[in-house]
C-alpha cells in the first residue's frame, strides 16, 4: 500500500483555511453558547494548535522552495499571525479580526504560490529534502 504524502505547501493552505474558519466560526459559537459564561475550554487552544501546525507547514516549505523572497515572506507573514493571535489571547491590542482573516489568506496563497511557481528543479536548489 502506497502511503500519500503530502506536499507542506497543501499542508499550509489547509491549515491557513482552518484557522480562518475556526476564527471565522467563534463568533457564532459566542453567540449560539450565550448561557454560557465562557468559551468551551477546547475551542480557544485551537488557535495555537493551528500556529504550531502552520509553522511546520513554512518551515517544510521552504526548505523545498527555489525563492528566497518567498521564503522570507512565509516567515514574515507566519510571525504576523502568530503576533495577531497571541495579541488576541492576551489582550494586548485590539485589532480588528479582518486582518487575522487577512494574514492567513495571504499566507495560504504564498504557499500555493511556492507550489505553483518556485519548486526546485534538483538536488541542487533546496536543503536536504527527507
Amino acid at each position: 500500500m502506497k502511503v500519500l504524502k503530502l506536499h507542506p505547501d497543501y499542508l499550509g493552505v489547509t491549515f491557513s483555511s482552518l484557522c480562518m474558519l475556526h476564527c471565522f466560526l467563534t463568533p457564532f459559537l459566542f453567540i449560539t453558547q450565550a448561557h454560557l459564561s465562557t468559551m468551551p475550554a477546547w475551542w480557544q487552544p485551537l488557535n495555537f494548535v493551528f500556529l504550531s501546525l502552520s509553522f511546520f507547514a513554512v518551515y517544510r516549505s521552504s526548505q523545498n522552495s527555489s525563492k528566497q523572497i518567498v521564503k522570507f515572506f512565509m516567515y514574515l507573514f507566519w510571525t504576523i499571525l502568530a503576533f495577531l493571535l497571541i495579541s488576541e489571547e492576551i489582550e494586548l491590542l485590539h485589532l480588528p479580526e479582518a486582518l487575522t482573516y487577512a494574514t492567513g489568506s495571504i499566507l495560504a496563497f504564498i504557499h500555493i504560490y511556492n507550489r505553483k511557481y518556485c519548486q526546485c528543479d534538483d538536488e541542487e536548489c533546496c536543503v536536504n529534502e527527507k
